[in-house]
């Protein structure tokens, strides 16, 4: 009797003590996600081949970086943008849940041309913001900058990464 007590004693030892805590575990959604430099992204007056402004960024080049983006940042810096390059051109649609700052939204063709501007997006609204044509890259700015700095439709723009 103590002999298979003993056994059964041992193997529930063995057993809940090999148990991973799957308790799930809470992030802290309040810390700052911090802007990481990556390259310089230079936007370009076609005609005249002159820079019209210059921003550090930040890219998005992977699924959860493209789903993420901007959403939960408190502020963006205005020498700072994010760049999504996807692998294939078509037509694009972002929104503006869970981004808690205005954003001008500025699609891109493969040639790095701009093709359209949604500007001054209004934070944390879930409507679709098309791009109207097929687009490979999206620039990030902060709301407003597009008509400040004076970016328009059929700019082009270089980057480089670091």
């Amino acid at each position: 009797m103590f002999k298979s007590l003993s056994i059964i004693t041992l193997i529930s030892l063995f057993c809940f003590s090999g148990c991973k805590d799957n308790t799930p575990k809470k992030t802290n959604l309040t810390q700052e996600v911090a802007f990481t430099k990556q390259g310089t992204l230079k936007i370009i007056n076609p005609e005249t081949a002159k820079e019209k402004t210059s921003f550090d960024i930040e890219i998005a080049d992977n699924e959860y970086k493209t789903q993420t983006g901007l959403m939960y940042r408190q502020s963006m810096e205005a020498n700072q943008a994010m760049l999504f390059i996807f692998k294939n051109e078509q037509p694009r649609s972002f929104y503006m849940k869970n981004t808690l700052f205005s954003l001008d939204i500025i699609y891109a063709d493969a040639k790095k041309k701009i093709v359209s501007i949604q500007k001054s997006a209004k934070p944390l609204d879930p409507t679709s913001l098309p791009s109207n044509a097929p687009t490979t890259y999206v620039i990030e700015i902060n709301g407003g900058l597009s008509d400040t700095l004076g970016i328009a439709v059929g700019d082009i723009f270089k980057f480089t990464k670091e």
